[in-house]
């Protein structure tokens, strides 16, 4: 062995000194870093560069003192020239001092390797001898790797050290251990990977053998038991040494799992027995019950779910494990594999040869091993990690069967879907994400959440067990809230103890959790700790963040020894920084591939490189801040490997990172100050973009990191007003950034957040987060974990208004904590549970917080499981609480809306105790409660609890218990209460089971209730509704009922006044059978004086002819009645004939209307307008009305038939009716044709309806005979006062009172007449001695018919005078005004159709006659015409008014009639004889147009 280093006796003066100062000092440090001193020295050699030593530096010359310092170790040159003997035998020694550390290197460069075999070498060296040459056989990447971690982690003397790093350990260093550790065949032999677990053989090139049953059987058995001493082997507990602080024993704390997916119910018993992973409230699982045996049933996929850092790929492990150990025992074989190394694979693979060739072969008989597996598929179990890495897309196809070929997704979708292995076990863990289409539909979803508060103190005590730190930790994390909020992701929890554990001896309580405020600091503080002594390895940091931000640009995380530096794979390995395992990448290829131990760990280092190496401008750093959406559900099919990477940027542009950063890159503050101002900057422009709810979250993780107040207050200011979160899943972590954020934001915000997955504790993020207004949850994974940490919240939010906690599974347990919490908001306005698990203990208890908030306006705690007993306690907090103003239940609604006093509510903040002040009670007596008990199933014993309960409560504006199981007892019992139960508005007992027994019982409570203002019931509609008046008379003073009456005035006609009562028992299916029966109930009501105004409506029922006839016997009892409506009851003429003698049984019917097609029958009586409550009943007189004897003006009474075939034997019998009718009346009949023979039987009848004052034939088709039919009216009928036929379908006949009548009226307007009419039409209308006026505008006279009609015009002593008048603009008839006579003698008034008038040829063109027609008017007159008095002209002419003035006015009375032109001339005129007003007419002017 070499000697100790000593000083070179060859050194000069001038340089001795110096160098036995650099030699003592680096003699002196011999262990300061990782890193040796004699290593550092040979690195400054070999790069003739500077070096760092913590403060100090050596350049210039210190290549002559390195030089210097080398020659003074002694070495064997014969020994290096030879191959390096020497130095390879101390190797052999110095490793043979710690073979345990051997075996584990041997275990990380040889993942697959069995150690078994090597243990059974006796001698020691011998061993070691082995174990470098498999080391050797690797290549010259691994050796150096192998060199470096001895010098890194071994106490290596300097002698020894220096020469295996300046040959072994060099880029050019050419030794080779193998010419004198061993010969040509022991080197070939280790190149073939001897000493692996088992000799590699391909499945497929293997031959076949055929073993029988037996022997198929022992060598499954063989392979079973080598499966799990190889899980044993790989996944056992193993302790490392404590100075590698990553790589030490981690206790195992199980994560929080929760279904995302409903599936068949496991049974939870069996993981509770084995005590492993816990269960959280009722939809949390057991990690076991995902592989009961008893679930045969149950989905054979399952998918774990969670974000990275959640433990995912540990828990896979400590599945192996605990299988290996014995439990699990339902599964015979365990397979575990990860994708990251399924995408490594170059050839395609068989499932034989995915399980053999990849995970384990077995000694001999693949073929009787698969067949046994595949036999007993049920009892197989498959694990694949890292889902979401899974780089090719998963093909639907066939998978060609067992043999066929395939990539690694496409064997993975066979085992999913049964092709392949057909009963098989299948789990896959992925973070959240666009999950492949080959997962079934019935695929078990768990969603992993990692740690709670009590896990995360769990895991610290099983951390620091044994240790003084234990308390203080665990102190430290309970008064740090962000540290706390960091811990519940497994991975940052371990750091933050690895973290803790370096820092708490030497600083005071308080200071080290100080330099953990952010994830980045935590990852920090860390690496920081990877060298104790304060010297960092820059170089090999920045190359390890240069391999990690390599392979995330080329979406790499699988790496070879060749990737690595040597410095760097034993920097990685010496602080398990790297993990290995061994891949295959085909038949006969396998290699040992490398990772960072978490895809976090890579992200971190490769945002150190970008922030500290100079090699990356500022340019391209800002290019790497960017904010990644969360919904990769719908955007990604395969999650980047990225998305933590600028959370780190941004933690690291923290000024508390300075130091580090420069320290790092080795340049100045203002270097590293413009590279965070960078980051920052891109940031403030990404906080005032309108974001996305994923995008807003993440902006929220990066500005938290950053610790830079005024981005972190610009981004607060610059979210919108309302902020929603939809459909993606959210962590502790994300809700704790938004808080951060959120605390520096000025004005009020809405949080929505429906449809995301969220973890049970995360509402405890938002303590003090005082800026929340609206704060809202709608999500299935909500349980009572959720709530509890939600109540320690809501204690802090001194503005929240609303909150909602819709559609989760809140049970007794959750609810009571957040019943607690309730009272500590005295701004709560709105409140739901909805759609949540509540049942009467709890929903009671939420009620009964209802006082305690004063300002509360609406609970709603629909879409619970209610039961009738908790709905009538319900009622009870209605009634007893002050501020409750409806309670609507239906069904699964359940609502309560409350109108807080403002006096109420700063009676409760300031003295919350008094509960019956004064104000309140006053409160309880004006204010009224609206009760809605709808479809609830309330039976007759409900309704008689809820009677007494009400009794003693407020005025009921409306109780609605419609949709009940009441049914005649119950309806009875709540009518005959309505009057006790001070109901103002409205009673709803529909759908209750009324019956007609029960209707007539209904019918009979009418008599004690005097505020009834209408009651409805249809039985067919199920409808039962009694409405009533607003006040009681009681309540009602002179002054308010005088007030009420005026408000009625601008009442529209439809509306009723409160006088009126009505019944309406429409569509009940009443029959004439039942008349009896219902008018008997009804008589002691409308006899009733508050019910003297009664309307009844019995329509939609089928009473019939035989009804009706007995409906009008039975009416008389009934009393008076304001309408009675049978409408829909089937009627034909015979019972409207009945009806129609009602008319002089009846004094209150003044009224029938009936339309026989449409079933539309209505009797009212005379009363219209208001009704006066001072006088009693006094309708409106209507015009026509006719005095009584005794002074008093009588009403008129109607009668209208519609849609009626009128023969002539149904108008003898109608008109033999109405004969009895008291006048005056008033008939109206419309048919679609009425023949001339009904007509004349109409008017024949006419004579001795003495009472008849208007007769109306509307919309009535008549024939070209009846103008000459109702012209002989005259003769027939002489008090006809004016008789107007319009178009043959309208006809209108007035009546006179008196014998003597003065100045008829008679128009035909619109008939068709012509020449030849003429002369008979006026023969029949000569038989009218007082004819006054003559409309036949709008028919077909022409020039001979007007002749015609002149000739025929009534000749008089007194010499009558036919004059004109010039036209009103746009008029189309002439009229002929005549002169009247003297007293008592009409005048003659006829009214031409102008449009008919022919003007080419015509009279108007023809002088002579105009000369004649001018000489005959003067002679006839022998003076100009005098004006028809006004007084006489609206007797005569009522109808027809005379043309507006230009200005709009009627014309003045003491002017005569115009006479118009033809629509297709113009108005012609000329000055009259002599002064006046009037005008003749000169027709010989007209001209044509």
């Amino acid at each position: 062995m070499p000697q100790p280093c000593s000083t070179h006796a060859h050194s000069t003066a001038s340089s001795a000194p110096r160098t036995r100062t650099v030699i003592s000092s680096l003699c002196t440090h011999a262990r300061p870093s990782p890193f040796s001193s004699a290593a550092r020295l040979h690195r400054c050699c070999a790069n003739n560069s500077r070096y760092i030593n913590n403060d100090w530096i050596l350049s210039g010359r210190t290549s002559y003192i390195c030089g210097s310092f080398l020659r003074q170790v002694p070495m064997d040159p014969v020994g290096i020239q030879l191959g390096t003997g020497n130095l390879w035998s101390c190797l052999v020694n110095l490793l043979s001092k710690d073979p345990k550390w051997l075996s584990d290197k041997m275990s990380f460069f040889f993942p697959n390797m069995d150690l078994g075999s090597q243990n059974e070498v006796s001698d020691p060296e011998q061993r070691v001898i082995l174990q470098l040459r498999e080391l050797h056989s690797q290549g010259l990447d691994t050796w150096q790797s192998f060199i470096y971690c001895v010098c890194m982690e071994l106490d290596v003397p300097l002698d020894l050290e220096v020469p295996l790093l300046s040959i072994w350990g060099s880029e050019d260093g050419k030794g080779s251990p193998s010419r004198l550790g061993g010969s040509e065949e022991s080197q070939t032999e280790s190149q073939l990977h001897h000493g692996l677990k088992r000799p590699h053989q391909s499945y497929e090139s293997s031959p076949r053998r055929k073993q029988s049953r037996k022997q198929q059987l022992e060598l499954a058995k063989k392979y079973l038991q080598l499966l799990r001493t190889s899980a044993q082997q790989r996944y056992g507990d193993r302790l490392s040494g404590s100075e590698q602080p990553l790589a030490s024993h981690q206790p195992y704390i199980p994560p929080i799992l929760q279904w995302t997916r409903a599936t068949v119910p496991l049974d939870t018993q069996q993981g509770a027995v084995m005590g492993d992973i816990k269960a959280e409230d009722g939809t949390d699982v057991n990690i076991w019950d995902l592989f009961n045996p008893r679930t045969k049933k149950g989905p054979r996929v399952t998918v774990l779910l969670g974000t990275a850092g959640m433990g995912k790929t540990m828990l896979a492990h400590r599945l192996c494990q605990k299988w290996a150990e014995g439990q699990l025992e339902h599964f015979q074989a365990l397979f575990l594999f990860e994708f990251r190394q399924l995408n490594l694979l170059t050839s395609f693979l068989t499932l034989p040869q995915l399980l053999f060739d990849l995970y384990l072969s077995p000694e001999s008989g693949p073929d009787a091993v698969f067949q046994y597996l595949t036999d007993n598929a049920e009892r197989v179990l498959l694990v694949f990690d890292g889902l979401d890495e899974a780089l090719q897309p998963c093909s639907g196809g066939d998978t060609g069967g067992l043999e066929g070929l395939g990539p690694a997704l496409s064997l993975f979708s066979g085992l999913c879907d049964g092709t392949l292995l057909p009963g098989c076990r299948v789990m896959a863990t992925s973070r959240p994400g666009k999950l492949p289409p080959c997962l079934p539909a019935e695929a078990a979803m768990v969603q992993m959440w990692g740690f709670d508060s009590p896990r995360v103190e769990e895991y610290v005590s099983h951390f620091f067990s044994a240790q003084p730190s234990q308390e203080g930790a665990l102190a430290e994390l309970r008064v740090n809230r962000r540290l706390r909020s960091m811990c519940t992701v497994p991975a940052l929890c371990r750091i933050a103890c690895l973290c803790l554990r370096r820092l708490l001896p030497a600083r005071a309580q308080g200071q080290s959790v100080a330099l953990l405020p952010t994830v980045t600091q935590l990852y920090m503080q860390m690496v920081l700790g990877l060298s104790p002594h304060g010297c960092l390895p820059t170089t090999t940091l920045l190359g390890l963040g240069e391999v990690a931000r390599r392979g995330l640009e080329t979406g790499k995380v699988v790496f070879y020894a060749r990737d690595i530096p040597p410095s760097v794979m034993a920097f990685g390995a010496a602080h398990s920084l790297l993990s290995s395992f061994c891949v295959y990448t085909g038949p006969g290829h396998l290699q040992t591939g490398y990772a960072f131990t978490h895809l976090s760990l890579q992200e971190f280092f490769a945002a150190l490189y970008l922030m500290g190496s100079p090699e990356v401008d500022k340019d391209n750093l800002a290019h790497h801040v960017t904010l990644n959406s969360r919904w990769v559900l719908r955007t990604k099919a395969r999650v980047g490997l990225s998305d933590h990477l600028p959370t780190f940027l941004a933690g690291l542009a923290s000024r508390a990172c300075r130091p580090f950063l420069g320290q790092l890159a080795g340049r100045g503050e203002a270097w590293v100050g413009a590279r965070q101002a960078a980051v920052v900057q891109v940031l403030r422009k990404l906080a005032t973009r309108k974001l996305t709810g994923p995008k807003v979250i993440e902006l929220c993780r990066c500005v938290d990191e950053t610790q830079e107040p005024e981005l972190v207050r610009l981004a607060a200011q610059s979210l919108r007003y309302e902020l929603s979160f939809h459909n993606f899943p959210l962590t502790r972590a994300d809700l704790t950034s938004l808080t951060n954020v959120l605390q520096r934001r000025e004005g009020p915000i809405h949080l929505d957040f429906e449809g995301c997955p969220l973890e049970p504790h995360c509402p405890e993020a938002l303590v003090g987060c005082g800026q929340v207004e609206h704060l809202s949850f709608k999500s299935r994974k909500c349980g009572d974990a959720f709530a509890e940490a939600l109540s320690r919240s809501l204690q802090t939010m001194g503005r929240l208004q609303k909150l909602g906690l819709a559609g989760s599974k809140i049970t007794a347990q959750g609810i009571r904590h957040l019943v607690k919490a309730l009272p500590f908001c005295p701004q709560l306005e709105e409140v739901s549970f909805q759609d949540n698990q509540l049942k009467d203990q709890e929903v009671l208890n939420v009620a009964e917080v209802l006082p305690c908030l004063p300002r509360l306006r609406r609970l709603d705690l629909s879409g619970n499981n209610v039961s009738v007993s908790t709905l009538l306690c319900l009622a009870k907090v209605a009634v007893s609480c002050p501020t409750v103003r409806t309670l609507q239940v239906r069904e699964a609604d359940l609502i309560f809306l409350l109108s807080p006093r403002a006096e109420t509510a700063v009676e409760l903040q300031r003295a919350p105790d008094l509960q019956e002040s004064d104000s309140q009670r006053k409160g309880a007596q004006s204010r009224s409660l609206t009760l809605r008990l709808q479809k609830c199933q309330l039976q007759v014993h409900d309704a008689e609890a809820l009677i007494a309960l009400l009794l003693g409560g407020p005025c009921l504006e409306e109780v609605d218990l419609s949709g009940n199981q009441l049914e005649d007892e119950g309806c009875r019992l709540m009518a005959e209460a309505a009057l006790q139960l001070r109901i103002t508005r409205k009673l709803d007992l529909s759908d209750n089971g009324l019956s007609v027994a029960g209707l007539r019982c209904v019918l009979s409570t009418l008599s004690t209730c005097r505020t009834l203002a209408e009651l409805h019931i249809s039985l067919l509609d199920k409808a039962v509704v009694l409405t009533f008046a607003q006040k009681t008379e009681e309540q009602e003073g002179p002054q308010k009922s005088a007030a009420f009456l005026d408000s009625l005035v601008s009442q529209m006609p439809s509306e009723l006044p409160l006088s009126s009562h009505r019944i309406r028992l429409t569509r009940c299916g009443f029959q004439a059978r039942h008349l009896q029966q219902l008018c008997k109930a009804l008589e002691g009501s409308c006899h009733l004086g508050h019910l003297c105004h009664l309307q009844l409506d019995f329509s939609g029922n089928a009473l019939g002819d035989e009804g009706a006839a007995l409906l009008a016997r039975l009416l008389p009892g009934l009393g008076a009645l304001q309408s009675l409506d049978l409408s829909g009851n089937g009627f034909s003429l015979d019972a409207v004939l009945a009806l129609a003698r009602c008319f002089s049984a009846l004094q209150w019917l003044f009224h029938l209307d009936v339309s026989l097609d449409s079933q539309r029958v209505l009797l009212t009586g005379a009363r219209r307008g208001r009704d006066i409550r001072a006088g009693g009943f006094l309708p409106d007189i209507p015009a026509g009305a006719e005095f009584s004897g005794s002074g008093q003006r009588c009403a008129p009474r109607s009668f209208c038939l519609r849609e009626c075939q009128l023969e002539p034997l149904s108008l003898t019998r109608l008109c033999a009716t109405l004969e009895q009718c008291p006048g005056p009346l008033a008939v109206q009949l419309s048919s679609a044709v009425l023949s001339d023979q009904s007509l004349e039987t109409l008017l024949h009848c006419l004579p001795r309806l003495r009472h008849l004052s208007l007769l109306q034939l509307s919309e009535t088709g008549l024939s070209a005979k009846s103008p000459f039919l109702l012209a002989d009216v005259f003769s027939l009928c002489p008090w006809v006062q004016k008789l107007d036929l319009r178009s043959l379908r309208h006809a209108t006949l007035h009546f006179t009172s008196s014998r003597e009548r003065e100045g008829v009226c008679c128009g035909f307007t619109g008939c068709g007449l012509s020449r030849e009419h003429v002369a008979s039409l006026c023969r029949l209308l000569s038989k009218c001695d007082d004819l006054s006026q003559l409309d036949l505008s709008a028919n077909l006279l022409g020039d001979d018919g007007l002749r015609c009609l002149l000739e025929c015009l009534p000749q008089s002593e007194s010499q009558q005078h036919l004059s004109g008048k010039r036209p009103a603009p746009g008029g189309d008839s002439a009229r002929l005004p005549a002169r009247p006579g003297g007293l008592g003698e009409p005048g003659l008034r006829a009214e031409l159709p102008d449009s008919l008038l022919q003007t080419g040829g015509g009279w108007e063109d023809t002088e002579a006659e105009r000369v004649q027609l001018r000489a005959r008017a003067r002679a006839q007159t022998g003076h100009r015409p005098e004006p028809v008095p006004a007084a006489d002209r609206a007797r005569t002419d009522p109808v027809l008014p005379g043309p507006e003035a230009a200005d709009g006015s009627s014309e003045p009375a003491e002017a005569t009639s115009w006479a118009a032109l033809p629509q297709g001339g113009r108005a012609v005129g000329g000055q009259s004889q002599g002064a006046g007003p009037a005008r003749s007419l000169h027709p010989g002017l007209g001209q044509h147009h």
